[in-house]
């Protein structure tokens, strides 16, 4: 049972403070640094999920394929001569 529990500490641990570098450009650096001192946001991770999750809350693609039918909308995607 110990073992297990320091199994499970040991992949918490390692697993959750885990960093991965990206590269960005200046411009980009200069904007995430306004951005998390408007925001009043700890880290630069924290202002992207912060925007990410705005934008996706924002984003709804209701009507994204306008008024067709489901007939009309799959019409183009498969041909009747690929079926077998």
């Amino acid at each position: 049972m110990l073992a297990r529990i320091e199994r499970f500490i040991y992949n918490y641990i390692t697993y959750s403070y885990m960093k991965t570098t990206i590269q960005i450009n200046q411009n980009t650096l200069e904007l995430l640094r306004k951005v998390r001192d408007d925001t009043n946001s700890s880290s630069y991770d924290e202002v992207i999920n912060k925007l990410t999750i705005k934008n996706l809350n924002k984003e709804s693609l209701f009507g994204y394929l306008g008024k067709k039918n489901r007939k009309g909308i799959l019409n183009g995607l498969r041909y009747k001569n690929d079926r077998f």
